[in-house]
Formats: C-alpha cells, structure tokens, sequence
C-alpha cells in the first residue's frame, strides 16, 4: 500500500492543472458538452482558477478552494445551475476525455472516476425528464 495521493499520482500542482485545463477544453469543443458549456460565462479563466484550487485539495494536495473560499457546499455553490443527468453525464465525459488526453494509467483513470462520480450525480438539481416528482 502507497501513501501517494491522487494528487501526486496526477503530477502534483502541474498535473491537476493540465487536467483542468484539457477538461475545459473538451467543454469548449465536444458537441455532447454544449449544454453544459451554455451554463459557464464566456470567459472560462474564473472556472479554470476554481477547479484547479477545487480538484488540488480533493486530490489530496494543498487546500487552496478552501483557504480561499471556505467549505466547497458544491450543491449549494451550484443551485443556480440547472443539473440533470445529461449535464452530469456531458461533465464526467469531458472529464474522462481529458484524463485519456493526458494519457493517465488506466488504474488511475478507473480509481479517479469513481471517486468522482458520486460527486457529480450529488451535484443533480433537476428531476429526470418523464419522472414524475409528484408521488
């Protein structure tokens, strides 16, 4: 057993910020993804600073998002922006999209994605289409 985080496994501070940094980038190309870029500002430098400062601490690295901003509440962060399972699912593809343009370890692909997953279906505000939330 390694006591190496997902942080340093990434390539420390260098690392999480390419990951980000691809992660937009996908965001801003791939057609799956244009619902959820519609949701950000024009200008993605705000978003990329957050979740490099996000991600580092997660990952186990410095806890920059927290010394800055204070408990990351990411639901209540988000609530102003609506979430379903299509905008969950385009985030998490161009996260794996840029974790494979990195061309991470497949092991650490896996393990990075199912930390993260339960994390972003947390982060779902709107009901599914054709669900009815009355019952």
């Amino acid at each position: 057993m390694t006591d190496e985080t997902y942080y340093d496994r990434l390539g420390g501070e260098d690392g999480v910020r390419r990951l980000v940094d691809l992660f937009y980038d996908e965001m801003d190309q791939l057609p799956e993804a244009k619902g959820i870029r519609a949701l950000h500002k024009a200008d993605l430098s705000e978003s990329r600073q957050k979740l490099f400062e996000y991600f580092s601490g997660w990952f186990g690295g410095p806890q920059l998002f927290i010394s800055k901003y204070g408990h990351p509440m990411l639901r209540a962060r988000h609530r102003h922006v609506p979430i379903a399972a299509s905008e969950r699912d385009a985030w998490l593809l161009c996260l794996a999209r840029a974790m494979y343009a990195m061309d991470l370890d497949e092991a650490l692909i896996r393990d990075l994605l199912e930390k993260i997953m339960p994390m972003a279906d947390h982060m779902r505000n709107q009901p599914e289409a054709g669900v009815d939330q009355r019952t």
